[in-house]
């Protein structure tokens, strides 16, 4: 074993070109932060997000694929990236304003207007198909 750093190209990763968080997902499980995957950060990567990881470890990494200012709470802002990303932006900035309120509203459980990781897991347990959508397959 080496502690040779391994550059994967798109093509290596045709199944992330129709997910919006592909980059987002390789900079989360990359040691460096910027995506630059070790052989060992890309076994790790596909284990976690095969559909035979448990929810915990799912729930996890979900949340620090959704912490995207890496503070350790999905905050306002962190939620406006997602749902950008997930709608491609095709929402109006009032559209997103509202959905991230709600959001926030709904999960956020000590009131600190940001969600916490408990807060997360909270939410991600009342949701019947994360375990079923939250995956790679190969």
């Amino acid at each position: 074993m080496g502690n040779k750093q391994t550059t994967f190209t798109d093509e290596q990763f045709e199944a992330y070109q129709e997910n919006p968080f592909r980059d987002r997902i390789v900079e989360t499980f990359s040691e460096d932060g910027q995506g630059n995957l070790s052989f060992n950060d890309f076994v790790d990567m596909f284990s976690a997000l095969c559909e035979t990881s448990p929810r915990e470890l799912k729930t996890i990494y979900a949340f620090k694929i959704y912490d995207f200012n890496g503070d350790n709470f999905i905050c306002k802002e962190d939620l406006e990236k997602t749902l950008n990303k997930l709608t491609k932006g095709e929402l109006t900035p009032e559209e997103v304003t509202l959905v991230c309120n709600k959001a926030i509203e709904e999960a956020d459980l000590d009131g600190d207007n940001k969600l916490s990781f408990a807060d997360f897991e909270n939410m991600i347990s009342k949701a019947p198909d994360f375990l079923s959508t939250f995956h790679i397959r190969i």
